[in-house]
């Protein structure tokens, strides 16, 4: 990490798909497997929009928790032993620890839309590891985007999760790996591959990426609470 641009962009996109992969694994079967009782307590009064932010507000504590965990176990492997500690606009541990959780718990509550939308667990499960293939298709790190994939990667946490990371860690100031070793071709090298604007280190590009999570978030939230009224609109 911090090595060359193209380590630390690997090593961002592990620990960004880390947290994508545990928010959904937190949620995906949580409101599926509830269905029986959400009609019954639905004709009894329960408004959905209540039941919804029930089960965000556990998992906004449960990412807490396992944002703590995530970076802890971050610094004791050395994740970020050699990171700049300025990060676009506040100490890069604090942005960081921003980071993870918005990773984490938007990802959470994708998982409770993918569950609200499914009838039973075993088609929640069934979707999930699509939705996982598309976040990590869609960061940019596997393959480059380009024309519609670039419009619909703006929807996705891998996306918006990696410009934060390279936003705080000024992974556009890195060497890219080949420059380091052939040092005498480093200018043709950095003029063959230019700064990714979406790395950009500055509060605007941070800011930009945490408000696209959030953004996220509220309409996977909102999204939910549409698809339970819709399932139960009979009762």
């Amino acid at each position: 990490m911090f090595a060359d641009f193209e380590s630390t962009k690997s090593g961002f996109f592990t620990l960004a798909s880390a947290c994508i992969w545990l928010g959904i694994f937190n949620s995906i079967q949580s409101i599926c497997k509830e269905h029986d009782i959400i009609r019954s307590e639905y004709r009894q009064g329960m408004k959905m929009s209540s039941y919804i932010c029930a089960n965000i507000m556990w998992q906004a504590l449960l990412c807490v928790v396992q944002s703590i965990i995530i970076y802890g176990v971050c610094i004791a492997f050395g994740f970020f032993k050699d990171c700049p500690s300025d990060g676009s606009m506040m100490p890069a541990v604090i942005e960081y620890f921003i980071t993870i959780f918005l990773l984490t718990f938007g990802s959470s509550v994708m998982g409770i839309m993918v569950s609200s939308i499914s009838g039973n667990p075993t088609t929640a499960m069934t979707i999930m590891p699509f939705v996982l293939i598309l976040q990590l298709i869609m960061s940019g790190v596997l393959f480059e985007l380009s024309d519609f994939s670039k419009v619909v990667a703006n929807i996705t946490f891998s996306k918006w999760g990696m410009s934060a990371f390279g936003s705080t860690g000024n992974m556009n100031s890195l060497e890219h790996v080949m420059a380091i070793k052939i040092p005498e071709m480093a200018e043709m090298i950095r003029k063959q591959f230019p700064t990714d604007d979406v790395y950009a280190h500055d509060a605007g590009t941070l800011i930009t990426a945490w408000l696209w999570s959030l953004g996220i978030t509220v309409v996977s939230a909102v999204v939910s609470v549409v698809s339970l009224k819709i399932k139960n609109r009979d009762s």
